[in-house]
């Protein structure tokens, strides 16, 4: 019966969190271990094979393979981030570092720093991790807010480790020089504390951990359960029968002892001992199917698309296919790796910023296959991108095809025109419709020059123009917005626009050029709307749209661009041209990033605004279903080299050169001043 497993699974893994009067901080445990969760999370990890090449692999590509800080202008800037990247306590760089947090990240759930001031508290001069097993919180002021954090080299045994308070992190209170920032994601029912993600799934590499547990104590006891032995000779004394158990223990019990001989001794037949073998059950089977669904399970929790990323074989894995491979681990970086990252970064840009040396740092992203160069044979015959794309990171220039994930859609297209940047309505109810949406009630009337009544959102124009320009935002991708185009159209050019000027209509010139090469007769229509239902795809055979794109990674990302970047659209240039006067990317209060504080200004030129990492990414789309053109993919390639060439010298101004740029890379990051 002792080697029955015996999992209590209701009590055993649910943290618990609980507060006592004769205690400073709050306990944090669950019904086995007391006031140690974490440490019960470290058990875990240390005693389930597969939960630990989840955790290892995790940590490995959320700390990446090192810390990148590109040249900036600013010498003097630069130079001490550098410093500090190579340097970040007088121990350890910065990478080192984070290589712990992302680690205690994974296995807790959150993780802590130690963030030492320097004696003027003007700048914070030293950053240690500080153990997450080792912090607990202290209870809440008055306010609701942790202002201590307490800490224990072993919290199971507080009397020889007695626990130490150490302040909060508070930017206003700087009188401690030693203060914790502790950062986690949110997890319900936790107010104070931080859980893991894959916390669902503790039960199941308990389970693995009692699996292991039970085959160990059958090597270990190799004798047990195989067979009953019986003595004939009468009943010995308890003294004698220690003696026959230990000796028989000795003789054979463990792995090494398994298969031997047993002899035995005696001058009366009825006196020779009975061995009689126990039948075995199915029991190997059993845990052999227990085995195959705790580690899915496992994988579940962790929310792995493909066991192979963690090192894991098994038949449901996607095998040793590379792109397959490369797919699952670009889903798991996105889904799982990067918030994690990206919570990291933020804290480091934080302590970056309190420094006056915040300058844009990313992580270098490891790959799931090894590449085949090292660093310096990529330096030694390969580019800054091709070396940033080996790396994980996103390119500088690019002109690389992607294919695009498909993303929710949005229904609404009521809007017809705007005021002001504003969305209006032909009809009242259309307009009520919309305000619900934008988050107010009502509408409210606008009379153009024409005498032509329009019916705006909320019941009047002031809570308009107080409205977050998300609302708007939404309202234009609602209506402008594209997908990419179905199969009857093939993707034949992607780039990133440059010298292209915001008045030149590519897509018409495009149509007309390839008429002129093909054609005698006919004519594309450049009055014509390129949505529209019938148009002549005889002599219109391309599509060229505009997507929004990232060029520089960062870790504080605008609402325009998020927004921008997660619906994933497709524009025409006179659409992106529209936004210029529209509130697009205002935040409703204050001064605008337009000239003068203006609360528009040119999205095709100045995308996000100043200090925007993203850029207008062109694609071209031809009909291959165009009758008699004899066009061939490459002919059509050659018109869109020619009729690039006529963009760039475009008339009547030279075009901007911020066209080609993200604002990061603009001389003052896109400021006008």
């Amino acid at each position: 019966m002792e080697k029955i497993l015996s999992i209590d699974l209701a009590t055993q893994t649910s943290p618990k969190v609980s507060e006592h009067q004769n205690k400073d901080w709050i306990e944090y445990g669950t019904d086995d271990w007391a006031n140690l969760y974490p440490q019960f999370l470290i058990d875990l990890y240390y005693n389930s094979s597969t939960h630990a090449a989840i955790i290892n692999a995790t940590r490995d590509m959320i700390a990446g393979e090192g810390i990148m800080c590109e040249e900036h202008e600013d010498v003097e800037k630069h130079t001490k981030l550098k410093n500090f990247l190579n340097n970040a306590n007088g121990q350890e760089t910065l990478h080192d570092v984070i290589k712990k947090l992302a680690f205690d990240y994974k296995l807790q759930g959150g993780f802590a720093l130690n963030l030492i001031w320097n004696k003027a508290r003007t700048e914070i001069a030293e950053v240690y991790h500080i153990p997450v097993e080792r912090i607990r919180c202290g209870k809440p002021n008055e306010r609701g807010i942790i202002d201590t954090y307490y800490i224990s080299a072993d919290w199971s045994d507080i009397r020889k480790n007695k626990p130490t308070a150490i302040p909060a992190f508070n930017m206003n209170d700087r009188t401690s020089p030693s203060q914790i920032l502790y950062k986690g994601d949110y997890s319900p029912n936790m107010e104070v504390y931080f859980t893991p993600d894959y916390s669902a799934s503790c039960n199941w590499a308990l389970i693995d951990q009692k699996v292991s547990e039970f085959h160990l104590s059958n090597i270990e006891h190799g004798f047990s359960g195989s067979y009953f032995i019986n003595f004939a000779n009468g009943i010995p004394t308890q003294k004698e029968r220690l003696e026959i158990e230990r000796s028989l223990s000795k003789k054979f019990g463990g792995a090494s002892n398994s298969g031997k001989i047993v002899l035995t001794f005696s001058d009366d037949q009825s006196k020779v001992p009975v061995i009689n073998p126990i039948a075995v059950s199915n029991a190997d089977k059993q845990y052999l199917a227990l085995q195959e669904l705790l580690v899915q399970n496992i994988l579940t929790g962790h929310r792995v698309t493909s066991p192979m990323l963690m090192g894991i074989k098994n038949n449901t894995g996607l095998g040793s296919n590379v792109d397959e491979l490369n797919t699952a681990f670009e889903v798991y970086l996105n889904t799982v790796v990067k918030p994690y990252q990206e919570k990291i970064l933020r804290c480091i840009d934080m302590i970056l910023e309190i420094n006056k040396m915040k300058l844009p740092i990313e992580i270098i992203q490891n790959k799931p296959i090894t590449s085949k160069f090292t660093i310096d044979d990529m330096r030694s015959v390969m580019t800054q991108d091709e070396i940033r794309e080996e790396l994980g990171l996103a390119p500088l220039e690019s002109d690389e095809v992607v294919e695009e994930d498909d993303f929710s859609q949005f229904s609404l297209d009521d809007v017809v025109n705007n005021i002001n940047g504003y969305p209006v309505f032909k009809t009242k109810e259309e307009a009520e419709k919309q305000a619900e949406k934008m988050g107010c009630s009502g509408s409210h009337k606008h009379e153009d020059s024409n005498g032509f009544v329009w019916w705006m959102p909320c019941k009047d124009h002031n809570q308009v123009t107080e409205l977050n320009s998300e609302n708007i935002l939404l309202s234009f991708i609602e209506k402008y917005g594209e997908d990419a185009p179905d199969g009857d159209w093939e993707l034949i050019d992607v780039k990133k626009v440059e010298d292209e000027h915001s008045e030149f209509d590519f897509e018409t010139e495009l149509n007309n050029l390839h008429r002129y090469n093909f054609y005698d007769t006919g004519s594309a229509n450049p009055d014509m709307d390129s949505r529209e239902e019938g148009v002549d795809r005889e002599f219109n055979l391309y599509k060229v749209r505009y997507r929004y794109w990232t060029a520089i990674q960062s870790s504080d990302t605008r609402p325009f661009c998020r927004l921008m970047l997660s619906e994933n659209k497709l524009y025409r240039k006179e659409d992106i041209e529209a936004m210029a006067n529209m509130p697009v990317n205002y935040r409703g209060k204050g001064k605008g990033m337009g000239p003068n504080g203006a609360k528009t200004y040119d999205i095709f030129k100045y995308k996000g605004g100043v200090n925007c990492g993203h850029y207008w990414r062109r694609e071209i789309y031809f009909y291959k279903l165009g009758v008699g053109t004899g066009t061939s993919i490459n002919d059509a390639t050659k018109i869109i080299t020619t009729t690039e060439a006529r963009a760039r010298g475009f008339k009547p101004e030279t075009n901007p050169s911020e066209v080609a740029r993200a604002p990061k890379n603009m001389p003052n990051n896109g400021r006008l001043k």
